[in-house]
């Protein structure tokens, strides 16, 4: 792999004698991590963790990942490993409850997924791509993960500006350089250039401006990168800091974890080398907006239009764990929000442009629930009300490339599809066939003819869980 030159000129003066090292780590092989979802998944894999992400684990191989049916269910999300640093961000600022957290740049949902596990439970999520194909990928990924407090928006970062002093959280892992993912990315290489680099500083400084209003006093921003460009990091928190009232939020870190910390006019950025973390290159730093927190977030914006039927909630009702929601009526069909954010709900969809929200249990036609396939994802789900079939390695690939499977059930009607009891999603049983509620844009697309008996069991030997 050759490096850009003046990319290398500029990191030796950052590294000066830990340079060749710096740069003999992008010839060595990339680890592949992943991260469980602990609501679906509670068992300990007999795998090494990342040290500072306690439901990470390191996989010996990379398996083929189609293959696996829990990567289509939500059991866990691959991911880089430095990523996986929010941990401790969010253990470390001891948040209290009730938090309303924006991931502003959050496709395809690594950094989201993570995040809404790690805050407290009734916290509302916003994550947001303003690429419209990107965030129906995030969308997608966020119904896998299964959590009903979760709004995902596709808007400019300047249309948060409509929301003034309304988050208490908000992430920015800002569009970089790439510099971080050459090792992974060859195709970064050859993008990079030093005009454009520079030209994703400037970006970055627009989205802090337009996404800044919208911190509420005392908010604390996470800023985050995957390049090694000072000018895009340590240097774009400095121009934060020149027009904003903003203070530094120092992280423990431990010697053991091999990151760099610098430290740059009394702020704290913390560096990610590939030569001194298992993971890809990093930046991420931590700044509280000054103020004293006051919440002005005082609207009343009940929509009476979205409200369902007294008949339809008791129809839901259950159909749901024990729980706070609100059950509304959109396009026919009926969607829950946590009763505590119902107002942030309606105040988010009357300023932005939501693309799902909450969860969407289905539609009620002739007093049956023809059920979506994000409410077989949920974890607000009664498994108790519908009838199951545990399907075998082969039929859940079958399943999820939506073929016709077989399975043996006299349960007539709805039922709701497993594999290791973990749900894939729904099938309505017709007592000749069955009829597969798989989402066509979700299926699998590649052959998996090829891969019975021994190949498959060879592949499954990789899976992690």
């Amino acid at each position: 792999m050759v490096l850009p030159e003046q990319f290398c000129k500029r990191m030796k003066e950052i590294l000066g004698t830990e340079f060749p090292e710096f740069e003999q780590s992008f010839s060595q092989e990339v680890s592949t991590s992943i991260r469980t979802n602990t609501s679906k998944y509670s068992a300990t894999p007999l795998l090494s963790q990342v040290d500072y992400c306690s439901t990470s684990y390191f996989l010996p191989k990379r398996p083929l990942f189609t293959l696996d049916p829990f990567i289509h269910s939500g059991v866990y999300y691959v991911q880089e490993p430095s990523s996986m640093f929010l941990e401790q961000v969010i253990n470390q600022l001891g948040l209290e409850h009730g938090i309303k957290a924006l991931d502003l740049c959050a496709s395809p949902g690594g950094k989201s997924t993570h995040l809404i596990s790690l805050l407290p439970k009734d916290s509302l999520l916003v994550a947001n791509d303003v690429i419209r194909a990107r965030s129906q990928i995030l969308s997608e990924n966020m119904k896998k993960w299964g959590d009903e407090n979760v709004i995902v928006t596709n808007n400019d970062p300047h249309d948060f500006q409509r929301l003034p002093d309304f988050f208490d959280l908000i992430l920015v892992d800002a569009p970089c350089s790439g510099e971080g993912l050459f090792r992974r990315d060859p195709n970064a290489i050859d993008e990079w250039s030093q005009d454009n680099a520079q030209l994703c500083a400037q970006r970055q400084q627009r989205i802090l401006a337009d996404v800044w209003p919208t911190l509420k006093e005392g908010g604390i921003l996470i800023y985050s990168t995957c390049t090694f460009n000072p000018a895009e990091n340590e240097d774009n928190i400095q121009w934060l800091n020149e027009f904003a009232d903003i203070e530094n939020v120092p992280l423990k870190i431990s010697a053991n974890w091999g990151i760099t910390t610098s430290e740059t006019n009394g702020f704290s950025g913390y560096r990610f080398y590939p030569h001194k973390v298992a993971g890809e290159g990093l930046f991420i730093a931590v700044v509280q907006k000054g103020g004293n927190g006051k919440d002005s977030d005082k609207r009343k914006a009940k929509d009476h239009q979205l409200n369902a039927s007294k008949a339809e909630k008791e129809f839901l009702r259950e159909l749901l764990i024990p729980g706070e929601f609100e059950i509304l009526k959109f396009e026919q069909s009926l969607l829950t929000i946590p009763t505590n954010h119902i107002n942030h709900f309606n105040h988010v969809k009357s300023n932005l442009r939501i693309v799902h929200a909450g969860v969407k249990v289905g539609e009620i036609k002739q007093n049956d629930l023809i059920p979506n396939h994000d409410f077989g994802l949920s974890k607000i789900l009664n498994r108790e009300t519908y009838p199951e079939i545990d399907l075998t390695i082969e039929q859940a690939l079958r399943y999820l490339k939506r073929d016709e499977i077989s399975p043996i059930s006299s349960n007539k009607g709805w039922n709701l599809v497993t594999y290791r009891n973990i749900p894939l999603g729904w099938v309505k049983n017709l007592g000749n066939r069955y009829n597969s509620a798989f989402p066509k844009e979700w299926r699998i697309r590649m052959s998996i003819d090829e891969f019975t008996g021994e190949k498959l069991r060879n592949e499954m030997s990789k899976f992690p869980l």
